[in-house]
């Protein structure tokens, strides 16, 4: 008996992803834990792997078909020598002009010379409409003809089997506005293919670029954030040549087992000892209950084509440095080839975010809900400095701020937080003690 192959959900929270791409095809022969296809989801793209053995004996969603929801029909896996059922005919489409319909049937003339007579009813079926009153479109597809009144039934498609994909909609809202040719556009000038209204066209050349599930993501939750959140900023300036000075001597006694540890990672060290020797901001609000964290998990943003994700360090405050930093190359390698499991960037107690690498002196991070704050890193730099003795002198400052999340945090514990984090950064032999 065939068994339907569903949409998986790889994550908690995941409704709908993209089929990036089949790795098998029908007629091939899979057993349990062979990979079947990989699929994007809003952060990642994972491998989907068979759970029972067989032959596939369809693929009901071609790869690079967008917003699939959780649980449709993707595939048939059948046992050896099983066959598809056939498909059940679709009933002949009522025509309500009958003229016009016998007037189509007999018609063997190619698609362009059917649709040049003009008819008052559907005189040529298009390709993506063959399937009865089916019609074959990807869901950006059928948006974009709601948004602008194209019918569908009219529109030739040029995907797979005949699908209609975003431009023979865009092609046919062109040739209803413009039944001539348009002209070419001159040359340098980019074509614009949106059709979205929501920004004036002021003449100026512009290419619209398609959101990514990722970025959708980011602009939503970020708006959330700062439209939700009241953000609390709190700005130190930390001296860093104590902590220079130890990575120095660390990377050499670690240069044998090949680790070298980045400024990032003693930070991150930093980070989760702060939040353990200051508790209360170490949590989530959740409107009538605070959570109370027991450990610190501090997700660190990496920068990755197309947006940002957040791979998390777990138990930050019990690791060595060594292992932070080891830990650390993972994930980020993993985030920038798109192969982070959900429960590598799903959750954490805080976030750290280092534009100082990049030269950034100082900034306001946007907190990543249900987390209560992260910390701004911006760039070491030489600045006077008053020493202990009350000396003028030259030292390596970096300005760091929190957010914080007003609603769970009080302004005096996120203070503590950064006095603690500030000396921990200047006193380093406390990261390794």
């Amino acid at each position: 008996m065939p068994i339907d192959i569903k949409m998986p959900a790889l994550s908690p929270t995941m409704e709908q992803g993209t089929l990036a791409k089949w790795l098998v095809k029908e007629g091939d022969t899979v057993v349990s834990g062979d990979i079947l296809a990989e699929i994007e989801t809003d952060k990642a793209t994972m491998e989907f792997e068979a759970v029972d053995e067989g032959t596939i004996l369809s693929i009901a969603v071609p790869e690079g078909t967008e917003d699939v929801k959780v649980g449709t029909v993707i595939a048939t896996l059948g046992a050896e020598g099983e066959t598809a059922a056939p498909a059940p005919k679709a009933p002949a489409p009522k025509v309500a002009d009958e003229p016009a319909a016998k007037a189509a049937e007999p018609v063997a003339a190619p698609a362009p010379a059917a649709e040049a007579r003009p008819a008052p009813a559907r005189a040529a079926v298009p390709k993506a409409a063959e399937k009865g009153d089916r019609i074959v479109a990807s869901p950006l597809a059928r948006r974009i003809a709601e948004q602008t009144g194209v019918d569908l039934a009219g529109v030739q498609g040029s995907g797979p089997n005949g699908r209609i994909v975003k431009a023979d909609v865009v092609d046919a809202k062109a040739g209803t506005a413009t039944p001539v040719a348009a002209a070419p556009a001159p040359t340098g000038q980019p074509v614009a293919t949106s059709l979205t209204d929501a920004l004036p066209d002021f003449g100026i050349p512009f290419e619209d670029v398609k959101l990514s599930g990722m970025r959708k993501v980011i602009a939503r939750r970020l708006t959330e954030s700062k439209q939700q959140v009241p953000h609390i900023y709190l700005t130190v300036d930390v001296r860093l040549d104590a902590l220079l000075a130890l990575r120095g001597e660390l990377n050499a006694a670690l240069a044998a087992r090949h680790i070298k540890l980045s400024v990032n990672d003693m930070l991150i060290k930093a980070l989760g000892m702060a939040l353990m020797q200051v508790p209360a901001c170490n949590v989530s609000f959740a409107g009538d209950v605070m959570r109370q964290y027991k450990r610190a998990d501090v997700s660190v943003a990496v920068s990755i084509p197309g947006g940002l994700i957040t791979p998390i360090v777990t138990d930050v405050a019990a690791k060595g440095l060594a292992q932070i930093s080891t830990e650390m190359a993972e994930l980020a390698a993993k985030a920038k080839d798109g192969k982070l499991q959900p429960h590598e960037y799903q959750g954490g107690t805080a976030s750290l975010s280092n534009m100082g690498m990049m030269g950034i002196k100082q900034f306001d991070a946007v907190i990543n809900p249900p987390q209560a704050m992260i910390l701004a890193i911006g760039a070491g730099e030489k600045r006077p400095w008053v020493m202990e003795d009350g000396t003028l002198g030259v030292a390596t400052v970096m300005s760091v701020t929190g957010s914080f999340d007003h609603r769970a945090i009080d302004g005096a514990d996120g203070a503590q937080l950064m006095t603690a984090f500030r000396e921990l950064v200047e006193k380093p032999l406390g990261l390794v003690a």
